[in-house]
């Protein structure tokens, strides 16, 4: 049977399933096979599809490790793509040289930070990742959580890949040992319960509920910020909590002291430095709606090759 794709809107009077209000794209060859992904409506309705920021890392994640991109640091602006062999030949004097050459041709100021960052499509492994977005969807729906969390945490925490990082976290959601014990995992010597795929998926639901979702709530009521838990921006925010802290968050909100909620907190969090709030934090976001462009093109792609 040929792919099947199409797109509906969960609606909020629906009695069968949890309520999201999202577009979703079922694609399978079969009805065993088949799987459901969360849709990109808001990433086109609103526009986000066409910051600099995640038209630059969506860029990067699909770049060969052996190549790089010259970039304008504030806005992710790019300037050259080279081969990292080529750019790491010249002598650090040599590389000044050529950024000072850039900010020139590009009317850049001469204090603008420019970047080079290498590709990633050796850690960015979609393919690998796509079949567990459906299993995560449900793992999240079964623990009442919004389901568009599990997608994007999939997507860019440890894509296809069971890796621990530097920092110790593990496991396809990439959580800490204590914050998995918190949530009720068994992490010790002999038993790291974050290798299960179910019980990972459920630590990370019960920390978005209990604490990342509460948290983002307590810093935007402080500031007086109306918000919709369904507005693409007000998820993107409580992702900046699941990975900097709620602390951390606080502090970058009160250095901006936002009067609203909306796309433009968002941009200016990703132009913002405060506590261990840093360039690592403001991109997180970043990746999350790079990678969910992606996914949107490979359900396009899936769909052409079996028409």
């Amino acid at each position: 049977m040929r792919f099947l794709i199409f797109f509906l809107l969960i609606s909020f009077v629906a009695q069968s399933q949890p309520m999201y209000n999202l577009g979703t794209d079922v694609v399978g060859p079969d009805t065993e096979e088949s799987f459901a992904v969360l849709g990109a409506d808001a990433l086109f309705g609103e526009n986000w599809h066409s910051l600099p920021q995640p038209v630059f890392w969506k860029q990067i994640m699909l770049l060969s490790p052996d190549s790089c991109l010259i970039n304008v640091a504030a806005t992710r602006t790019i300037l050259e793509k080279q081969s990292i062999d080529d750019w790491n030949r010249q002598t650090e004097a040599q590389k000044q040289k050529y950024k000072d050459s850039l900010r020139l041709a590009n009317n850049l100021a001469s204090g603008e930070v420019i970047f080079v960052t290498t590709g990633k499509s050796d850690f960015y492994r979609f393919n690998d990742v796509y079949p567990s977005i459906s299993k995560g969807i449900t793992e999240f729906e079964k623990h009442g959580v919004d389901p568009w969390y599990a997608q994007a945490i999939l997507l860019i925490e440890s894509p296809g890949q069971l890796t621990k990082s530097v920092s110790g976290a593990y496991g396809a959601f990439q959580l800490m040992p204590s914050v998995a014990r918190a949530q009720g995992l068994v992490v010790n010597k002999t038993i790291d319960e974050r290798e299960d795929f179910e019980k990972s998926a459920m630590g990370s639901a019960k920390l978005i509920s209990r604490i990342c979702i509460p948290e983002a709530k307590r810093i935007l009521d402080a500031k007086g910020i109306n918000y919709s838990e369904t507005d693409l921006w007000f998820r993107l925010f409580v992702l900046h909590v699941y990975h900097a802290g709620a602390g951390n968050v606080g502090a970058v909100v009160n250095k901006i002291n936002p009067t609203q909620g909306s796309q433009e907190l968002i941009k200016t969090m990703w132009q913002t430095s405060a506590a261990s709030f840093g360039n690592s934090s403001q991109n997180y976001t970043q990746l999350a709606l790079a990678s969910q462009l992606i996914l949107h093109d490979m359900v396009q792609e899936k769909s052409k090759k079996n028409e």
